[in-house]
């Protein structure tokens, strides 16, 4: 008989779990293990190598002895191609003591959250949102408030939203451009009514996400708010880091820049969590930021290439509606029309995760549900991978959805 007492979690993760999208491509990795032919559209990450004179500046920090702990939230020399990036790309000025440095643009998130928020504090989000800013926000004692973007308004919040949303228990607007999962992008123009909204609640701050900046397409101009409205810096957290735009997803390497009051609060918890940011990717991020910008634009123009396919050939299918995105690698369609369907099988298509899970098990094409992101029926595609698989994948899943019927004609 076994009588240890039963693991019991912490209250504030006991309701979580692991996202959606790392479960789903844990399954279909599985799959492709045991020898399955499945084509893995799930991973938000390019499928490209990181560029050559980023690893060599990595092995030569390692050679250089450059392998011990560094300051807390990021070396005085990486904070400066920061804060050069900021100026040279965005026309904003940042002192190194508003910049911080962490394990990603996840910590850089978690950490102002940690830092910021107290039990039943409110951060309004916009849905479709990537999955981990409401798990974090839990996580940090504050309550998400999740406000619908439809694709008819290009799932981007509009002001009135913003207005009804706001209370006096909100502390953070979060906002993601390009974003994912939907690619959709937030120009200047889009920008000035939320910005208005805001100047208006000064509790309110804003902390947006810029990790897909350099990852726009047809003239997109990118924008971030703290250009925008100069006069809202004093409440403004922008975040960026290396993961997309150089294929350094597994180097982990994220930044912020903002008031330098919440910049030392944030630091404090990374200082009892991570400690400073690995030594090595952070001369490895430094050389992407200082170094040559043609694999950025090579890999840009790729993904463009791959996403005008993909829209391409998801329209082309019946009862599927893409729209085109701005930016990032990902397309978000509407699955819609093939709801209340059965599959030859006689299974009914009752939901865009009953439709994605179809797809995995019986067509080997592993995509992500809208409902993971908080908004349904959709399902997200990462095009970060070849053109032979995209082009694959489009035929399976036209052959999928064409042999749904039906339900009173199914057989």
């Amino acid at each position: 008989m076994n009588s240890n007492t039963p693991f019991r979690p912490a209250e504030r993760i006991a309701g979580l779990g692991v996202s959606e999208i790392l479960r789903i491509s844990a399954r279909a990795a599985a799959m492709k293990r045991a020898g399955g032919d499945v084509i893995i559209l799930g991973a938000g990450e390019p499928d490209f190598d990181t560029p050559d004179h980023i690893k060599e500046a990595a092995a030569r920090a390692m050679r250089d002895g450059a392998t011990k702990y560094t300051a807390l939230d990021g070396t005085a020399e990486l904070k400066q191609a920061i804060a050069d990036k900021f100026r040279a790309d965005n026309g904003l000025g940042f002192e190194l003591a508003q910049i911080t440095v962490g394990a990603g643009a996840k910590q850089i998130l978690f950490n102002a959250m940690m830092a910021t928020l107290d039990p039943g504090d409110e951060v309004i989000i916009p849905t479709p949102f990537w999955t981990s800013y409401a798990d974090i926000v839990r996580i940090a004692g504050g309550q998400p408030v999740l406000i619908p973007c439809a694709d008819t308004a290009g799932f981007r919040l509009t002001a009135e939203q913003l207005e009804r949303a706001i209370t006096p228990r909100t502390r953070w607007l979060m906002l993601n451009s390009p974003s994912n999962p939907t690619g959709a992008g937030y120009s200047a123009l889009d920008y000035a009514p939320l910005l208005e909204v805001l100047a208006r609640h000064r509790h309110v701050w804003l902390m947006v996400d810029d990790i897909y900046e350099k990852i726009v397409y047809d003239g997109f101009t990118f924008s971030t708010p703290a250009q925008i409205a100069p006069e809202l810096r004093d409440r403004i957290l922008t975040i960026n880091g290396v993961s997309k735009a150089y294929a350094m997803t597994g180097w982990r390497i994220g930044y912020g820049a903002g008031p330098v009051e919440l910049i030392r609060a944030m630091a404090v918890v990374q200082s009892q969590s991570t400690s400073c940011p690995s030594s090595v990717s952070q001369a490895a991020a430094l050389a992407a930021l200082q170094g040559s910008q043609e694999a950025v634009e090579t890999m840009r123009q790729s993904f463009q290439a791959r996403r005008d396919m993909v829209v391409s050939g998801l329209n082309a299918i019946a009862g599927i509606r893409c729209p085109m995105p701005d930016g990032a690698f990902y397309t978000f369609a509407n699955c819609q029309g093939v709801l209340g369907l059965q599959t030859p099988q006689g299974d009914g298509i009752g939901s865009d995760s009953d439709f994605c899970a179809w797809l995995l098990r019986d067509h080997g094409i592993a995509v992500v549900p809208g409902s993971a992101f908080g908004l349904s029926p959709y399902f997200r595609i990462s095009y970060a991978t070849s053109a032979a698989e995209l082009t694959e994948a489009l035929a399976r899943l036209g052959r999928a959805v064409a042999s749904l019927r039906p339900a009173a004609l199914a057989v």
